[in-house]
């Protein structure tokens, strides 16, 4: 066995990204195209999604992966687990990767639950004889054992990754790479693979796991590495590399405020997202304005969904206009604001992003807006620091007593 579970020397991965051309779907299209225009020529620009990086991961290690959107993190996974090729760089691997980079990643659909374990672990190098002594270990910590023989093609996205993560993370191979699709599992399934995924770094196999969630990140992971732009930014510990998250957000939010550097295909634009009071007490109602800018070309209403995260990244509230039957017309531009109510929020800062969708994403404004929650109690009586050290929110409770 090598000494160090994977090592990356220089890696980067680059696509060409065509400029000033007409866009077509159809191969009719393209070649009316060409006729129309024989002597034009496709300019390209090149985007570095992964752009030299290079580090070492040592056996027994779990990675925590974080960035921001677009940092390059699932990229970087895809390269890792050999889904997609680099352009120049060195991947060196000390053994058999498995991975769940999203649901039903080498599922096929019209096979069964039992079938497509043994492809997953024929897939994966394993022999028959080894499916067949985790198979039932697998299926137990999957709970679909009483869909086992049905296609997977008819199973609910949180079935189709329990499966999934289960196949991965019992069959032995030397290295898991999971990217956040765990999220689609329920709260009880979550804790299941969080434990299972600390008992596969403990006897010695590495994990790599990303995630926007820090406190995941903070409970699984021995150690850490940033990714902004491209660019491995920082790896070592889980805190420094969350403090490097916190320590960059000013500059990243003054490249947001530019919408061609956001996400989405920017048929819709967010113009404008305020929170009306920059500080206030936890009892307070937050309200967050915001502005979309109008497209007649754009078909079919659409909705908006509004994050609440802490310094840390992790979401605390998801406001989603679907969920209170609100949608826009985008034929004109359209001016809300988003009330929330006894949301109780502990002291601290807290970030806002907004996204707005269709059936895909027109625009997600990370970071749009900032605003403080001061140090003050809600509760009648004084305590100490303790006595509201843990959870995330604050609640409005009391405590009765039979006499």
């Amino acid at each position: 066995m090598r000494d160090t579970a994977i090592t990356v020397e220089h890696l980067t991965k680059s696509y060409r990204i065509v400029d000033g051309a007409s866009h077509t779907n159809r191969v009719s299209e393209a070649v009316m195209e060409r006729m129309r225009h024989p002597l034009r020529r496709s300019r390209y620009t090149t985007f570095s999604a992964i752009d030299d990086v290079s580090f070492d991961i040592p056996w027994g290690e779990a990675v925590g992966i974080i960035g921001r959107n677009g940092a390059g993190k699932s990229t970087l996974l895809k390269l890792l687990t050999r889904v997609a090729a680099p352009t120049s760089g060195l991947i060196d691997l000390g053994g058999r990767v498995g991975s769940l980079l999203e649901v039903g990643t080498g599922f096929h659909p019209e096979l069964t639950g039992r079938e497509n374990i043994y492809l997953n672990g024929s897939l994966l190098g394993m022999t028959r004889r080894e499916i067949k002594r985790r198979f039932d270990d697998i299926v137990e910590f999957s709970g679909v054992a009483k869909f086992l023989d049905t296609q997977v093609k008819r199973y609910s996205s949180g079935m189709y990754v329990r499966l999934a993560f289960s196949v991965a993370a019992h069959l032995e191979t030397e290295i898991l790479a999971i990217d956040e699709v765990l999220a689609v599992g329920d709260a009880e399934f979550q804790a299941k693979s969080l434990a299972m995924m600390r008992e596969v770094a403990q006897s010695g196999r590495t994990v790599l796991y990303v995630s926007h969630q820090a406190q995941t990140v903070t409970s699984l992971c021995t150690s850490a590495m940033f990714l902004e732009q491209g660019r491995l930014s920082y790896y070592g510990d889980v805190d420094g590399a969350l403090t490097r998250y916190r320590d960059t957000f000013e500059s990243f939010q003054v490249a947001q405020r530019e919408a061609s550097n956001r996400p989405g295909t920017g048929a819709l634009r967010l113009t404008r997202v305020a929170v009306t009071e920059q500080t206030q007490d936890p009892i307070d109602d937050t309200v967050i304005e915001f502005e979309v800018g109008g497209n007649r070309a754009v078909v079919g209403k659409y909705f908006v969904s509004c994050h609440i995260n802490d310094a840390d990244g992790n979401t605390i509230v998801q406001c989603d206009s679907r969920s209170t039957g609100a949608w826009f017309d985008p034929s004109e531009t359209q001016r809300g604001a988003l009330s929330i109510k006894a949301l109780w929020l502990k002291p601290g800062r807290y970030t806002v992003d907004m996204f707005v969708c269709q059936s895909g994403i027109f625009d997600v404004w990370e970071g749009a807006d900032v605003f403080e929650v001061l140090p003050s109690s809600p509760y009648p009586e004084l305590a100490s620091d303790d006595a509201m050290s843990h959870g995330v929110v604050l609640a409005d409770f009391q405590y009765g007593v039979e006499s």
